[in-house]
């Protein structure tokens, strides 16, 4: 810190295992106000600003998108504090992880069934190339499909596969 307890953003990114320029991409996203500047027009962060990033990255680091981390912050702010809200946001972005790890759970047995059909590996026949080339209008084994729109945003994914029980995969 410099002499009036202040930290350039360089030795806030150290400090704080932050990158520079994610600490003014927060800014930018409106998560915390613009610290002030030096004569040499550094920013200059204070303790406020260290404990901000701080809920920033762990809520990052759970998960949360900047939208949530930002309604978050809001609710932070409040002197009420509303836990209600808060289990709200906590709630729905719970159900969000848990439907990941569904996913990918169903990712993974796909894998593995693709993965034990190649087993052998001496033909060169291989079931994987194989699915990976269906184009989703055969009534084989495994055949990609399209995830439905919302889903697809909301968790970066474009594309799933379905097995013959109808389990996005």
């Amino acid at each position: 810190m410099d002499g009036t307890g202040r930290l350039a953003i360089g030795k806030l990114a150290k400090h704080t295992g932050t990158n520079a320029e994610t600490i003014r991409y927060y800014e930018r996203m409106g998560l915390w106000a613009a610290p002030p500047r030096s004569a040499g027009g550094y920013r200059l962060y204070g303790t406020a600003h260290l404990k901000r990033l701080s809920f920033i990255r762990r809520a990052r680091m759970l998960g949360f998108s900047i939208g949530e981390v930002r309604t978050l912050l809001r609710l932070a702010d409040e002197r009420k504090r509303p836990c209600a809200e808060v289990r709200v946001v906590a709630k729905t972005h719970l159900t969000d992880v848990q439907n990941k790890i569904a996913d990918l759970r169903r990712m993974e047995q796909v894998l593995e069934e693709t993965v034990a059909r190649c087993a052998a590996g001496g033909s060169s026949h291989c079931a994987l190339i194989d699915a990976l080339y269906q184009d989703g209008s055969s009534d084989r084994d495994v055949t990609a499909s399209r995830v439905e729109p919302q889903r697809r945003k909301r968790h970066g994914t474009a594309q799933g596969f379905v097995s013959r029980s109808g389990f996005v995969r």
